[in-house]
């Protein structure tokens, strides 16, 4: 069907591709410590892009017997279509990536249930008062891009993945914490103990309530993984999206090359990192992937292009589209890895008079992201005194400026975790960021 439509499509306009997608995915979930649901989805569609006489034309459907009339309806609206700044690639070589584990389709519902069971008694046993939820699953998916350029290609990625959270009632006072991993590999005991670890150092630094000290910037505040990635990863990478660079609302569209933040820390959009669940061979526009220096010892290498950002701003395209059935292609991170340090995370903590750890947000997203701005209360991050961990802070707001935070940096960890299976960062330890608590 993909062949006919893109014959048909290549026959009435002036370029045309076919992107086809199908997945299937079972996840299993628990909440409040019982099974929740088994389920199994399905999805598959096609979607349809052409350009003629300068314009872009899109359309998409999921009903297999609706395919025919996709020619028809991206005709009617090409003529009110962006204008395009590119044009369909030809075939190129493709980088090989590890993205299959036979092992994934494998694993049967039971397995999953009792993964899931045993995790949630673990932490029952040591914390017998938690409400916990657990989601365990896996998918399969396959991807295909055509177009008139004589592009054909496809790929398939397997999934696997665990989460756990654990709810804790205390009163008033509601404690929640998660920890989870995902990869295209089926991992094992090793990555599940860790998880494990993870909730238990929540809950176990979670034991008391501290206050938090309001501070103008120069507290000492340690983003862990988790925690970059909540507070500091969406600001960042808001001004490295093409499409920001394009309409001028960037900070960085003049920066290129030039250092914004302190040179301890290098950044980069990898999508060839085996295992990884955003790595793949090429991107959704058949753009062979490849990694791409975001920043490097704390200088601005370059934006993620897609094909018309990147012919937008006469450039090439970095590999970096992403797309749902229902949207056309825009610039979109894959893998982000962020190089380790020289620090370990206790001495951090070990040199700190007073300060905070940050884990989690609630409400991240508030301010002028797209001039690198953050600010958002804090669901989970534990107070600091004299080199220990006293407790959890509650009713305190955090806020700054990720370039001016990142140029503060004291210390980067000399090891980099997963977050899921699409980040891989250190944990963190910067001034320069504004404190404001709520003392009753």
């Amino acid at each position: 069907m993909s062949e006919s439509l893109l014959n048909a499509a290549a026959s009435k306009f002036d370029e045309a591709e076919v992107y086809r997608i199908e997945s299937e995915s079972h996840p299993v979930s628990f909440e409040s410590n019982k099974l929740k649901e088994i389920m199994r989805r399905d999805t598959s569609g096609v979607a349809l892009r052409v350009i003629d006489n300068g314009r872009i034309g899109f359309t998409s459907t999921t009903d297999a017997a609706r395919e025919s009339e996709l020619v028809e309806r991206a005709a009617t609206l090409t003529p009110f279509g962006s204008k395009a700044s590119f044009s369909f690639p030809a075939p190129m070589p493709y980088p090989t990536v590890d993205i299959v584990d036979t092992a994934v389709p494998r694993v049967s519902q039971q397995s999953m249930i009792d993964t899931g069971r045993g995790l949630i008694e673990r932490l029952l046993d040591e914390w017998p008062d938690l409400l916990c939820d657990a989601r365990i699953g896996w998918s399969t998916g396959r991807g295909r891009i055509m177009n008139s350029a004589g592009i054909d290609e496809d790929y398939e990625q397997t999934g696997y993945y665990c989460s756990l959270g654990a709810q804790l009632i205390r009163g008033t006072d509601m404690l929640n914490v998660w920890a989870g991993y995902g990869s295209s590999h089926l991992f094992g005991e090793d990555e599940l103990d860790r998880l494990i670890q993870t909730v238990r150092r929540s809950l176990s630094w979670s034991k008391e309530s501290a206050l938090a000290s309001p501070n103008s910037g120069d507290l000492p505040v340690i983003f862990t993984p988790r925690g970059v990635g909540a507070t500091l990863l969406h600001p960042l990478m808001s001004g490295f999206n093409g499409k920001n660079v394009v309409n001028g609302s960037s900070p960085l569209g003049e920066r290129w090359g030039e250092k914004i933040v302190d040179e301890r820390i290098s950044i980069y959009d990898n999508p060839l990192i085996s295992g990884a669940s955003g790595s793949r061979p090429f991107d959704d526009e058949g753009v062979a992937s490849q990694k791409h220096v975001l920043i490097e010892r704390g200088v601005a290498a370059g934006p993620l292009l897609d094909l018309q950002t990147a012919g937008q701003l006469g450039k090439t395209s970095t590999g970096a589209a992403g797309r749902g059935l229902a949207s056309t292609p825009s610039p979109t991170s894959s893998v982000i890895d962020i190089a380790a340090g020289d620090t370990h995370f206790e001495d951090m903590i070990a040199g700190i008079k007073e300060g905070l750890i940050i884990e989690e947000l609630l409400g991240a997203g508030q301010g002028n992201e797209l001039g690198g701005d953050f600010r958002a209360n804090v669901s989970l991050g534990y107070k600091i005194e004299n080199g220990e961990i006293v407790g959890r802070v509650k009713d305190t707001m955090i806020s700054g400026n990720v370039y001016k935070v990142l140029s503060q940096v004291e210390h980067v960890g000399d090891t980099a975790d997963w977050v899921f299976g699409s980040m891989r960062a250190p944990a963190i330890q910067c001034l320069g960021v504004q404190v404001a608590a709520k003392h009753e």
